[in-house]
């Protein structure tokens, strides 16, 4: 059965004059005008005839035009901007109630509810070779992409949410510096937080670039289009959150020695000692800075940190930025103890140690 063709449309920027949409400065707002720039990266996200897309800021549709092109079963955008879904339903009705609109944030929602509620039913286990028929696009105001990508990261990691059916891969655009950080591999500039974050559950992949002057208004940087795909087994052992003030930490003083870092976990009192602690049992050198740890260091890391939180409760909330603030005072708050980790794979640390590398990953 062949997938039901859109009826013709009005040209994008037409569209764009006929509902009198202005990208707002105030909500960095960036059209994409293109539609081979946006049928481009409905391709690259690899949207298939009978799939489930959910587009996550979908602005007047351009991308959401390309996914219903590709023929998927059903469409669900999530817009918080008003000015956006008249726009949006209008090609709702275009699309023979294949595209469902959503006014909502996409900060605060969950797009694995509303795939629930629509009847999708997981077809793939998380270890699969073969990836669950759905997709997560977007392509939104560079001031969300970063704490979604946190969000959709820390969900991936716990499989809930749209990763509750399977490694459902993601593809978002960043500006072109964030893009390149996200996927930076070890000992380079661009390495932080963030790559260590997003290459400890998935694989981001910068797909394509896309030029700025291809966005209404045009940015003044390019923007990077990047795909991740869950990894079947996480590199951490540890729950998100426990990793995350880890790498945080260490990358804190990213041209600094790790050992500089990692003792602002720790109360100052105890620091030197549990800094050390971490770093005999993964046997990583306390000269070397952050950016020339890999993923696996990190993950390995995390492993102790988070022993040392489970016997001294209050260390997983200690903030060394408030020293007033006491363990003491921290071990009876009710989470004193980092969660457990749903997704905990044999020990993390491998009885030699971790060999610090000296080549790129």
């Amino acid at each position: 059965q062949m997938a039901p063709r859109l009826p013709p449309l009005p040209a994008l920027r037409d569209f764009i004059h006929l509902y009198n949409l202005r990208a707002k400065k105030i909500l960095s707002q960036n059209f994409l005008m293109d539609m081979n720039i946006t049928r481009k990266i409905v391709r690259s996200a690899g949207v298939r005839e009978g799939d489930w897309v959910c587009e996550v800021g979908p602005g007047p549709g351009g991308i959401t035009r390309g996914i219903l092109e590709a023929g998927p079963e059903r469409v669900d955008v999530i817009e918080i901007d008003h000015r956006f879904i008249p726009a949006l339903q209008h090609l709702s009705e275009a699309s023979e109630g294949r595209l469902h609109v959503h006014r909502a944030d996409v900060l605060k929602t969950c797009v694995g509810e509303i795939w629930s509620k629509d009847g999708m039913v997981s077809t793939t286990h998380w270890l699969d070779e073969a990836l669950p028929p759905a997709h997560v696009i977007g392509n939104l105001p560079f001031n969300i992409a970063s704490p979604l990508i946190i969000k959709y990261l820390r969900e991936m990691s716990n499989r809930v949410g749209p990763w509750s059916f399977g490694r459902v891969p993601l593809t978002l655009t960043f500006q072109m510096e964030v893009a390149r950080r996200l996927c930076s591999p070890i000992d380079c500039d661009a390495r932080s937080r963030i790559s260590i974050m997003a290459q400890m559950y998935s694989q981001p992949k910068l797909v394509f670039t896309i030029p700025g002057a291809c966005f209404v208004p045009p940015p003044k940087i390019d923007v990077g289009v990047v795909r991740f795909l869950p990894l079947p087994v996480p590199k951490a052992s540890s729950p998100f959150e426990v990793v995350e003030k880890l790498v945080r930490q260490v990358f804190h003083y990213r041209q600094k020695h790790i050992l500089k870092g990692l003792k602002t976990l720790y109360p100052e009192d105890i620091a030197n000692d549990m800094a050390h602690e971490v770093l005999r049992e993964t046997r990583a050198s306390p000269t070397t800075t952050s950016i020339r740890l890999g993923v696996e260091e990190y993950a390995a890391m995390a492993a102790v940190y988070e022993k040392q939180c489970n016997e001294v409760p209050g260390l997983f909330l200690y903030d060394y930025s408030k020293k007033k603030v006491t363990l003491s005072s921290l071990c009876s708050l009710p989470n004193a103890i980092p969660p457990p980790y749903a997704f905990k794979h044999c020990s993390a640390i491998p009885a030699e140690g971790i060999r610090l590398n000296q080549f790129p990953e």
